[in-house]
């Protein structure tokens, strides 16, 4: 039975994950910052859970010490636009605070749960980080861009996993219904245009995710590494 941490484990795509590791048999802890809705998903799942603020540094330290003593697997899924919640910022500062925002949000939140927790990772170790279809150019400013710097950052983590026989790897899901990434952003007609751009003519779940970070994380995905894994029915074609 492995240790299996996951950021952002309580909706979406982050309890997809959850309850597939579950259902292997795994041994998991979520974390997020809303402790209430950790605690219901947590009971949910039968899984344990760490609530604190992955964009912080001091709050990662501290969360260290409720965290497995060593850890097989770490999914870095915590993210999210923080765009959608607030208007076009005005002024060269609100400019920085929201670029700030989503950097931090989905790349600083990765590499420093991944720092943290670099001593813990055993031999052989699985990460899997969350990115998005928006780092490959599909207009999606400051988001798109964190996301295409989470992909970056990969690329090194694989090598200085590489030595211990560790991997990373980052899949980018495109369009995933079910999930809280939009909000009420997202009418039928959005819906209708991403899924145009599909191969397969229907948008992606979050079991579709699951199922590929699940993989990733196997003893059998020993030689994958690095990688960016598309999970967007075509919509982009890595090729």
């Amino acid at each position: 039975m492995r240790n299996v941490v996951i950021t952002g484990g309580a909706t979406g795509i982050g309890y997809a994950i959850a309850r597939h590791f579950t259902e292997a048999g795994e041994r998991v802890t979520i974390t997020g910052r809303r402790e209430h809705v950790l605690k219901d998903a947590a009971a949910r799942l039968g899984v344990a859970y760490a609530a604190f603020d992955a964009t912080d540094p001091d709050a990662v330290g501290e969360a260290v010490k409720r965290l497995p003593a060593t850890v097989h697997v770490l999914v870095n899924n915590a993210g999210g636009n923080t765009d959608r919640a607030r208007p076009a910022p005005q002024g060269l500062r609100a400019v920085a605070q929201a670029w700030r925002a989503n950097l931090d949000l989905n790349l600083m939140s990765a590499v420093l749960v991944t720092t943290a927790l670099l001593p813990r990772l055993g031999e052989g170790a699985r990460v899997v980080n969350i990115g998005s279809i928006a780092a490959r150019g599909t207009g999606s400013g400051s988001y798109g861009a964190a996301k295409a710097a989470l992909e970056s950052w990969t690329a090194d983590l694989a090598a200085e996993l590489g030595g211990s026989g560790g991997t990373a790897n980052l899949v980018a899901p495109g369009l995933v219904l079910d999930t809280e990434f939009f909000g009420d952003g997202l009418d039928e007609e959005g819906v209708r245009r991403r899924v145009a751009n599909t191969r397969n003519g229907r948008p992606g779940t979050p079991h579709d995710v699951a199922t590929t970070v699940g993989f990733l994380a196997s003893p059998d995905a020993g030689h994958i590494t690095g990688q960016v894994i598309h999970v967007n029915g075509g919509a982009y074609l890595g090729r």
